[in-house]
C-alpha cells in the first residue's frame, strides 16, 4: 500500500518573523490573507492533520481544510525558551545554545532533544505510512525538518540546515519503512497554472 502525505508549514506570524521560539502566537494579517488565498491551490485529499499549535490550526483552517489535531505532531518542546527569541537565549545562555545546536540528545531548555524530536516525528510518520490515499497534514517547520532527517538517514545534526519556509509543501510518498521526499514546494497560488 502506497501512502501520499503532503507537509504544509503554517503561514507567517509574529514569532516566525522574530525567530521566536512559538508561544502561541496567531497568525498575522498578511499570512493569514496568503493561507487563504493558497487553499484553492490545494489538491483534493482523503484525509487532514493539523500540529496542535495556534498558527497551524489557523492555517489549516484558512486552508479551509477539517483536520484533526494531531498531538505527535507538536512541535520541537524547547521548556523554558518558549516565547524567547534566538537572539534572547544566546545572549542570556550562550554555551546552552551552543551545546543544544551541537548535540542532538542536548535539551538545556528543559524540554526535548533534537533526537527524541526526530524519534516521535518517525512514529508518526510510520503510522502515517498506514493511511493509503492521500493525507495533508499543517506541521511546524521543524516537523518537516525531523521528516526530511529520517526520510534521507541523515545525522540529527542535519536538522539545523533544512530551512522550511512559511505555506511550502514537502510531499512524502511511500509505505512503513521506506519513504520519498520531494522538499520545498510553494502552495500554488489560484492565478498561478497548474
Amino acid at each position: 500500500m502506497t501512502s501520499r502525505v503532503t507537509l504544509i508549514s503554517p503561514a507567517i506570524s509574529a514569532a516566525l518573523r522574530e525567530a521566536r521560539f512559538d508561544d502561541g502566537c496567531p497568525l498575522d494579517a498578511s499570512g493569514l490573507k496568503l493561507a487563504r488565498a493558497s487553499a484553492e491551490g490545494l489538491p483534493p485529499v482523503d484525509r487532514a492533520w493539523v500540529a496542535p499549535a495556534v498558527r497551524c490550526r489557523e492555517t489549516a483552517k484558512a486552508l479551509d481544510l477539517d483536520a484533526t489535531v494531531v498531538p505527535e505532531l507538536a512541535g520541537l518542546d524547547v521548556g523554558r525558551w518558549r516565547g524567547a527569541t534566538l537572539a534572547e537565549v544566546s545572549t542570556q545562555e550562550p554555551a546552552a545554545v551552543g551545546e543544544w545546536l551541537a548535540d542532538p540528545e542536548s535539551a538545556p531548555h528543559g524540554g526535548e532533544s533534537v533526537r527524541h524530536f526526530c524519534d516521535r516525528i518517525a512514529a508518526w510518520m510510520e503510522s502515517a505510512a498506514e493511511s493509503a490515499g492521500r493525507s495533508v497534514a499543517v506541521v511546524e517547520p521543524e516537523v518537516v525538518r525531523a521528516v526530511g532527517v529520517r526520510v534521507l538517514g541523515a545525522p540529527e545534526s542535519a536538522f539545523w540546515r533544512i530551512d522550511v519556509p512559511p505555506l511550502s509543501t514537502t510531499e512524502l510518498s511511500g509505505r512503513v519503512g521506506r519513504w520519498n521526499i520531494r522538499l520545498g514546494q510553494p502552495l500554488r497560488q489560484p492565478t498561478e497554472p497548474p
